[in-house]
């Protein structure tokens, strides 16, 4: 099979592409490094069946030939982080509506597959845990731009769905619980991947709000094994599915954890969300996955721990991995299919 991965420089895009490879399948990787890095793709570049485009997902010229060349679409591009959302609530919508749209009119003219990364955010405020696909969904209002990227994806959804059921453009929906693992960065307000460089470097831990919100934590490698699964699967057409973990816990404990994992002495500190993000910013008093339909049609089960997760990203982190410009001057621009 041949793959185009939108956002594949990401840090699940690049582990998708290793998985996608090392299983004997091409791979097309498009993506503007607005969050990724060629970096985390350095190690594919020589890999036979693998290519890349420094390009946006926007580009409709390049984007039409690239998806009439694949046979299937992992579209994972999107504007990801709760302080990006907060801070670019306009490239937010924009990013991820647009681009789902044009990947799914473009896909649809030859009825390819698409798998949409979505997320847990689009549950909102549900207090219905652990989230079900078929449970409601709870948004927030519209002035505040915290719920802007759960509306954006939740759009994305209905689109994909809409696709499938008036089309018949074969889409499957995936919702992602807090994927963690190597190359994720904090840039952005990923969590873990915060505390464990907070730690290592001695300095204080910061939990935002009261630290009694909980959280699942699913290591990359589970998640990226799970899309691929889902996209081989004919019965996952036109389903939403939960990707996610089973340990629960609070992100004050999740600070501790770290602490002792990493045999830190860093001190925790307290941030309250007005100062760490917005004024009258909202957060989710717990987010938990329901597994059961993913369990019954794939056999999907996560097999890392979180101690595990958070080692494997400390040694990533220990080795001197820092956060990248958006594209080293010495790596080559390719800026469409006729330059490669």
């Amino acid at each position: 099979m041949h793959y185009l991965i939108t956002g594949g420089a990401g840090f699940i895009g690049s582990h998708l592409s290793e998985r996608l490879i090392a299983d004997g399948h091409r791979v097309t990787v498009i993506d503007d490094l607005s969050t990724g890095s060629v970096r985390n793709i350095r190690g594919l570049k020589d890999r036979e069946g693998f290519r890349y485009f420094i390009e946006t997902a926007l580009n409709r010229p390049v984007m039409a030939e690239l998806v009439d060349e694949a046979d299937a679409v992992f579209h994972l591009a999107a504007a990801v982080g709760v302080r990006l959302i907060v801070e670019s609530p306009v490239r937010t919508i924009e990013t991820n509506v647009r681009a789902t749209e044009m990947v799914l009119e473009l896909a649809n003219k030859k009825k390819k597959k698409v798998l949409i990364a979505s997320t847990s955010e689009v549950y909102g405020k549900s207090e219905a845990v652990p989230f079900r696909e078929d449970g409601d969904l709870v948004l927030g209002p519209t002035f505040k731009g915290r719920w802007s990227y759960a509306c954006s994806k939740a759009i994305d959804e209905f689109l994909a769905l809409a696709y499938w059921k008036e089309k018949k453009c074969p889409v499957v929906v995936a919702r992602l619980f807090n994927t963690v693992g190597p190359r994720q960065t904090g840039r952005y307000g990923m969590v873990l991947p915060t505390f464990v460089r907070q730690a290592l470097e001695g300095q204080p831990i910061t939990v935002f709000g009261d630290g009694t919100q909980t959280r699942t934590f699913t290591h990359v490698s589970d998640v990226v094994g799970a899309l691929a699964a889902l996209m081989a699967e004919p019965r996952a057409v036109g389903e939403v599915f939960n990707v996610g973990g089973r340990e629960e816990i609070s992100i004050l404990e999740l600070a501790r954890k770290v602490k002792e994992r990493t045999r830190s002495q860093s001190s925790l500190r307290m941030v309250p969300y007005d100062e760490a993000y917005e004024e009258g910013f909202e957060d989710m008093p717990r987010r938990a996955p329901s597994l059961d339909k993913i369990r019954a049609l794939i056999g999907y089960e996560p097999r890392l721990s979180l101690d595990q997760v958070i080692d494997d990203v400390a040694s990533y982190i220990r080795t001197g991995a820092v956060e990248p410009p958006a594209l080293p001057a010495s790596e080559p621009e390719p800026k469409s299919p006729a330059t490669v």
